[in-house]
């Protein structure tokens, strides 16, 4: 049906044929996706035929038609999979699975063209080739060596298998984050309010009026997004319906139509042969050459470091919680079990440093959240953040633009921040459009920022939890690293960096959530517009590394599953994967896990896409060490230092990957990261 209608369209009328820098969003409809890609793919093709078999050539006719040779291409298919995750329907799905195996093979055919590979090669002998500047320079190396990783100089049989991989894994890892994303969706429970016992008044409130327009007055509708499913797992009272919460959870990605264990099987065979038929050992071999880590091995060794030096805390944190437990609920009261620990993590936090994360959600109303961002990085970065207008894929969608202190328009971006149905999980940022400098001046960059936060309800305005308000400031932190790029070469801009390195711009944007000075810009009572009390904010301070051990090790149990299970792991053996990845999860739970535990099931960060954070996943850890690190120089010479940020723009939000990570860090900070400054903040370490 979608290729039909595709193929009826006329590609003068198309709007994915005519993006410009305000997405006609409000045109774009599923049947557009088929006819521009096609249309794309035939003119990125004449393009790599005439690059392959130009004659003379220097960087501007060659390299840098090479470096925008995929631009259209990538901002289509990158809005098409982007409406596919935030207004998912049938229409959109098959959309972006029409398409996805036409990019799938037309990637992997360009990384194997030995015309284009023996023509860049060829302009790297030449006299130009060899006095290029440092960008231009690492843009040509980069590219030689990325030919060399996905395999143009694999002949034969290889290139064909080579092929076929490539576009099974985008096939398959699509398939699994859709079945998530509708699992997810499925999922409903209508409960009676004597149910939601202990829960905030504000859940209370938008899950009775969510159940009124589903025709179910009286009740409350519950759902598996995360600003329903973690409050009534901290605060129900109600064991039972806890429970019942929890495990529909680990349901998802293992009920029968939507099952992805045999797609986990599937997947890591597929990227370990990819990984072999290129010369890897494995897949994190492969996936680290070039990031910070450099191979699988090394950051497996440095997951396992902190494991080692965590654990003593970790194992104390969970004795306090039983005996807390115990003292609470009596001698005979059940054994902990998964559902119970953040329920009587909460109580134990409540009674040990009087602080109830709720009570600052009303200082937290997401318009003040965003104000109060914009006013601290216009402080820091000198960067003044507006609001604008532009077509919008909902009605909920906000449109800003970036200006420098100049008023030079530097990027404009979408947000789109509270749950829907038909939208997937979690937080994320993307970016539709690269600009940068240009001879005439600068091309504004276009990105976008998601989530999944509290929404509003009723006349209450959305009130965000403290980690919903970090979660903001993360993912604005990598928009700027976007936003702020002033790299020339197109696929070295912005984010486009090593993955161990990408989390360092949005994970340092988290510590100013913590920090008296910028809370007093924004943090203020929706209703009262009082600040946070000091005798609240000191509470939650103190509290503020409160089973630091446990969340820390929640994080190496991800990391160090991903990165066993494409290290150690044989996908080719008798082993489960899924029971594999279950046990060396429960040696970081504080409680034992069920047998049938599966949520690497639903894990859409390693399974979601051909790549993704599959043996990557340790990233975000790696990054906490140096934002942990870095931000003790904003610290030490004032978190509003004018100075420190221009000097963290020029070394690390400006420079993209035109030059390798280690050097920028050292550029900032004048020295290698310091590993202990991440322990130290979370208090696992004397100060």
């Amino acid at each position: 049906m979608t290729q039909t209608l595709s193929a009826a369209t006329d590609a003068s009328s198309n709007p994915l044929l005519n993006v410009g820098f305000r997405i006609p969003f409000d045109q774009i409809r599923p049947e557009h996706a088929g006819s521009a890609v096609d249309t794309l793919l035939a003119q990125a093709r004449d393009r790599v035929e005439h690059l392959a078999a130009a004659g003379a050539r220097g960087f501007a006719g060659f390299m840098h038609d090479l470096d925008r040779l995929t631009e259209e291409l990538n901002t289509v298919t990158t809005i098409v999979g982007h409406l596919d995750s935030v207004c998912s329907t049938d229409g959109w799905h098959e959309a972006k699975m029409a398409i996805l195996p036409r990019v799938s093979e037309f990637h992997t055919a360009l990384s194997l063209h030995e015309g284009l590979y023996a023509a860049t090669k060829a302009f790297a002998a030449t006299e130009e080739g060899q006095n290029l500047d440092p960008v231009r320079a690492r843009h040509l190396k980069l590219t030689i060596e990325e030919f060399q990783r996905e395999g143009a100089e694999l002949q034969g049989e290889a290139r064909t298998r080579l092929t076929e991989l490539n576009t099974r894994l985008a096939q398959v890892t699509s398939e699994f984050g859709k079945n998530v994303l509708d699992a997810t969706a499925a999922f409903e429970l209508y409960v009676a309010p004597e149910r939601l016992a202990g829960v905030p008044q504000r859940v209370l409130d938008a899950t009775a009026r969510d159940a009124a327009e589903k025709g179910h007055s009286g009740q409350h509708r519950l759902t598996l997004h995360a600003p329903v499913v973690m409050p009534v797992m901290t605060y129900a009272d109600d064991r039972e319906l806890r429970r019942e919460l929890w495990e529909a959870s680990a349901r998802v990605g293992i009920e029968e139509e939507r099952d992805n264990r045999p797609l986990i099987r599937e997947i890591l065979k597929l990227r370990r042969e990819k990984a072999q038929l290129l010369g890897f050992g494995d897949f994190a071999d492969y996936v680290l050459q070039d990031r910070m880590a450099g191979n699988g091995a090394r950051a497996l060794s440095f997951e396992r470091d902190l494991e080692a030096r965590t654990r003593p805390a970790f194992e104390r944190e969970n004795a306090e919680l039983e005996a807390f437990y115990r003292e609470q609920a009596g001698a005979q009261a059940p054994e902990l079990a998964p559902w119970d620990v953040a329920y009587w993590a909460e109580k134990q936090r409540q009674a040990k440093y009087d602080f109830d994360e709720e009570a600052l959600r009303p200082y937290f109303p997401l318009d003040r959240v965003l104000g109060g961002l914009f006013e601290i990085t216009r402080r820091i970065f000198g960067i003044t953040v507006t609001e604008d207008q532009a077509p919008a894929w909902h009605p909920e969608v906000r449109y800003y633009a970036i200006h420098d202190e100049a008023g030079t328009h530097l990027a404009s971006f979408y947000t789109d921040w509270f749950p829907r149905d038909a939208k997937r999980g979690g937080a994320w940022m993307n970016a539709f459009l690269t600009g940068g400098p240009k001879e005439d001046g600068v091309e504004p960059h276009l990105g976008l920022m998601c989530g999944n936060m509290t929404p509003p309800s009723g006349d209450t305005p959305a009130l965000l939890s403290i980690r919903e308000v970090e979660t903001v400031f993360h993912e604005f932190g990598h928009l700027l690293h976007h936003a702020l790029s002033s790299v020339p070469v197109r696929s070295l801009s912005g984010t486009q960096v090593p993955w161990d390195f990408v989390e360092l711009p949005s994970q340092i944007m988290e510590n100013w959530v913590m920090e008296r000075e910028a809370l007093d810009l924004f943090a203020r009572h929706h209703e009262t517009g009082e600040a946070i009390p000091d005798e609240l904010f000191a509470r939650m301070v103190a509290a503020r590394n409160y089973r630091a051990a446990s969340a820390a090790m929640r994080q190496y149990s991800f990391g160090l599953t991903d990165l066993s299970l494409h290290v150690e792991f044989d996908p080719a053996g008798d082993a489960d994967p899924v029971p594999y990845a279950r046990d060396l999860m429960a040696a970081f739970s504080a409680t034992p896990l069920p047998g049938n535990y599966a949520m690497i099931a639903s894990f859409n960060h390693l399974f979601s896409s051909p790549v993704g954070y599959g043996a990557g996943y340790y990233s975000y850890k790696w990054a906490e060490v140096l934002d942990a690190d870095a931000f003790s120089r904003f610290a030490q010479e004032g978190i509003f230092n004018r100075e420190t940020g221009r000097a963290f723009v020029q070394s690390v939000l400006s420079r993209g990957n035109s030059a390798d990570p280690a050097e920028l860090y050292r550029e900032f900070m004048g020295r290698d990261p310091d590993a202990d400054a991440l322990l130290r903040r979370s208090g696992l370490l004397p100060a």
